[in-house]
């Protein structure tokens, strides 16, 4: 059980855990929330790094078949942790502001809401398979999510990079409708009331 717990893969999910705290200190490197060029391209850097073990924890999970009930438990959870603290951080700096905080709610509400049903179809000795489609949400959300942090510092290299972040942010929170609601359809057949 130690060896799988401290297998390759499963340490690149907790290295994306423990990203996530430090993603939201760039921003406070001053003490306060600030969003300084510095700060965007230092938590930018990070969210990159963390994203990549995304793929490559599940991969060599595969590839070196050495997946284990400790990984396919915390591989989401890294993921919406990640996305959750960086869009937070991000309506908190006004990068997401107006109705822009809208597309991040919907991905809010429903990881929050697909992870109860996951929970609770697990009681239920119920697997709902993670889809295509929702691998690729999980990619769009990334791009969007990396997009916001450049925000203005990225702006300055190559205009419009918020302006393309947001627009993303959108296209993945249809997506997220869209998977959560295939989720909770094939969730629903399980549900006895």
């Amino acid at each position: 059980m130690a060896s799988r717990a401290l297998s390759l893969p499963n340490l690149l999910t907790y290295a994306r855990i423990v990203c996530v705290p430090l993603v939201v200190l760039c921003f406070f490197m001053e003490g306060q929330l600030r969003s300084p060029d510095y700060a965007r391209w230092s938590a930018l850097a990070i969210f990159i790094g963390a994203s990549v073990t995304d793929f490559f924890d599940g991969y060599l999970a595969r590839a070196w078949q050495q997946t284990s009930t400790i990984g396919r438990m915390l591989d989401p959870i890294a993921d919406k942790l990640l996305v959750a603290a960086a869009l937070l951080l991000l309506a908190a700096d006004g990068t997401i502001a107006g109705w822009s905080i809208w597309a991040a709610i919907v991905i809010l509400c429903r990881e929050i809401l697909v992870s109860g049903l996951r929970e609770y179809l697990a009681e239920l000795k119920v697997s709902v398979p993670v889809t295509r489609l929702a691998k690729w949400k999980t990619t769009i959300q990334m791009v969007a999510v990396g997009f916001l942090l450049a925000g203005p510092a990225g702006d300055k290299i190559l205009p419009y990079i918020t302006d393309l972040g947001i627009v993303l942010l959108w296209v993945s929170a249809l997506v997220t409708l869209y998977t959560g609601y295939d989720y909770f359809r094939a969730g629903l057949r399980h549900i006895d009331d």
